[in-house]
Formats: structure tokens, sequence, C-alpha cells
């Protein structure tokens, strides 16, 4: 009889893919079957403002780019819905510095 061995949290399974809830309004990505997951807050505060309020990966998971995952969804959601958005999360903040592309940045609220 095998015994799976504990050797920390296992890889999620193949590519890593964001689901996007409207309704709840946030992005998420499921980790370890539906157990542990990590998650791009949003609110609407205007008919076509979209605050990128925070962004969470569980411990076990950083640094493996799952955040990146998200933030590259979250701004391609406002992108494709011609919103603007606020970024109040530190996280989405560097992710635009750091892929300053020019349809996220016209996409930004001042």
């Amino acid at each position: 009889m095998a015994h799976a061995a504990a050797l920390g949290p296992p890889e999620p399974a193949g590519p890593i893919r964001v689901e996007h809830d409207r309704r709840r309004r946030q992005f998420t990505v499921r980790l370890n079957g539906c157990h542990d997951k990590a998650v791009l807050l949003y609110e609407y505060v205007g008919k076509r403002i979209v605050d990128l309020q925070h962004t969470e990966v569980p411990d076990a998971y950083r640094g493996r780019g799952i955040a990146k995952h998200l933030a590259k969804a979250a701004l391609d959601f406002v992108v494709e819905e011609d919103l603007k958005a606020h970024l109040t999360c530190w996280y989405i903040q560097k992710y635009v510095k750091e892929n300053p592309l020019p349809q996220y940045l016209e996409h930004l609220q001042p």
C-alpha cells in the first residue's frame, strides 16, 4: 500500500487558470482542488470605474507567479469592458509598473 508523501503544497495541476466570478466581483485561481485559492477582489466605484482592491495568495503558494496571472486577468477585463481602473492594491500597482502596456495605462484612473 503506497502512501503519499507530504512534501509541502502540491503544484497547481496544469497551467494556472484564472476564473472570473462577476457576481462576487473576484478573480480566483484554484490551487489544491477546491481547498486553497488565490483571489483578486474588485468593486465597482462608479458606473464604468472599478477599484482593484486586494490580491491574496496563500503563503505556501507565494513566489510562483500566481498573483501575476490574477493581475493580468483583472487588467485584461478592464480593457475588454472599456472600464477605468483605480489601483488600491499595491501588487497591481507594481504589476502595471513592470508591465506598462499602453492598453493598461490608458485605462487607469488618474
